[in-house]
């Protein structure tokens, strides 16, 4: 879902969540948060530190490889931020505030879930990437784009989604028994050594009709057939894990060159968007008590699809991964909030009514993002330590 804005006049009073005192109480009671405060978070604040201008993005370069926004983020260099470049290189706030730490190169082991101090909960699409909205029209129709090859570029993204979701993720066995989490079914896995294990010949058989033994409602399938669907699932999570960071390595040629052709001509159409969206992804991941959640209407298996040809597998760990198609973003909401605990603060980024509905209910902070001028604010006010 699309709002209309204004991106080049972004009013940040739009950002309820950022200029109400309703959500201080939230903080001091939660999370004794030196970061975060109802003087440091006001519209004005964040207006001056964060003008946008409106720059025209050159081409992107044929040898840049899409594979690079991956794990390390090499984004393209942008243009400094206004008001920036003049300060050199003092501290960005007052003394009497402090300053969130960044990872180290070294840094063993990544923190343990009872640590994180604030989880980003993101939405996929049309706040992360751009595909639905080519595909409908909507987003050439928004920013002045080639309509013709803006469905042209969304159906042939649509096109490698599920066919890798098809050929590598098991989704024609698996689209009848969504889940919400990778980890749903691990339960019924015995963890044998699947190796040399034969997918095509275990018997395992989807139920027709969008069968009862997948809802996840406590009503299971035979113990073996249960047993192959785990099975399944373990290889997807181990399918992602190893090409997370390369993709073009699953796809295999000729799929890998018309991947990164895509991708090129995806990003010169969306000015940059997914870019810009792992520039801020890349900034919460620095952080050593920070976390990037993904929960997505869009099935597991899909999810997991887009998630790897966008290049997103190193911001978003397979376990950090939630489908909200079968339960609502509510129920993932409280998923996400149980495992990480009542003392992290919890931040929702997306550009949908549904996710911005639970937010408010949840009392959390909510970043609208409606156009690419918003994911460059977000970035800046992640630098400036706002968020």
């Amino acid at each position: 879902m699309i709002h209309s804005c204004h991106c080049l006049h972004q009013d940040f009073s739009t950002y309820s969540s950022y200029s109400q005192s309703q959500y201080s109480p939230y903080y001091n009671t939660h999370y004794n948060s030196p970061y975060i405060t109802t003087s440091n978070i006001t519209p004005s604040a964040i207006t001056a530190a964060i003008p946008y201008q409106h720059t025209d993005h050159p081409a992107v370069s044929t040898n840049h490889s899409p594979e690079l926004h991956t794990a390390e983020y090499h984004t393209p260099t942008s243009p400094l931020t206004p008001g920036k470049e003049q300060e050199g290189a003092p501290a960005r706030r007052s003394s009497d505030v402090k300053l969130r730490g960044r990872k180290r190169a070294n840094d063993p082991v990544p923190p343990l879930d009872s640590d994180i101090e604030r989880v980003f909960i993101w939405d996929l699409d049309e706040t992360i990437i751009i595909f639905h909205s080519l595909l409908t029209g909507t987003f050439s129709t928004r920013f002045g784009k080639d309509s013709g090859k803006a469905v042209s570029l969304g159906l042939w993204m649509e096109e490698m989604i599920f066919n890798l979701a098809d050929s590598r993720l098991f989704f024609n066995d698996l689209e009848e028994c969504d889940q919400v989490h990778i980890d749903d079914v691990a339960s019924d896995d015995n963890g044998q050594d699947l190796s040399t294990y034969n997918f095509g010949t275990d018997g395992f058989q989807s139920p027709a009709g969008g069968g009862t033994l997948c809802l996840g409602s406590g009503v299971h399938g035979g113990v073996d057939w249960m047993r192959n669907l785990a099975f399944r699932y373990r290889r997807v999570k181990e399918i992602y894990n190893t090409y997370k960071n390369n993709v073009g390595g699953l796809l295999g040629s000729p799929k890998r060159e018309e991947w990164l052709q895509l991708r090129r001509e995806m990003e010169v159409l969306t000015d940059l968007w997914l870019t810009q969206a792992l520039k801020a992804l890349a900034l919460i991941n620095s952080r050593p008590n920070c976390v990037n959640v993904m929960v997505t209407t869009t099935q597991l298996i899909p999810a997991l699809s887009k998630v790897l040809l966008y290049g997103l597998g190193g911001a978003f760990p397979i376990e950090n991964i939630y489908s909200a198609t079968k339960t609502g973003k509510e129920s993932c909401f409280e998923r996400v909030t149980q495992r990480f605990g009542r003392r992290a603060v919890y931040v929702v980024v997306g550009d949908g009514v549904e996710e911005e509905t639970v937010a408010k209910k949840k009392n959390m902070p909510f970043w609208r993002v409606t156009c690419r001028a918003d994911l460059e604010a977000l970035s800046h006010a992640l630098e400036l330590d706002y968020l």
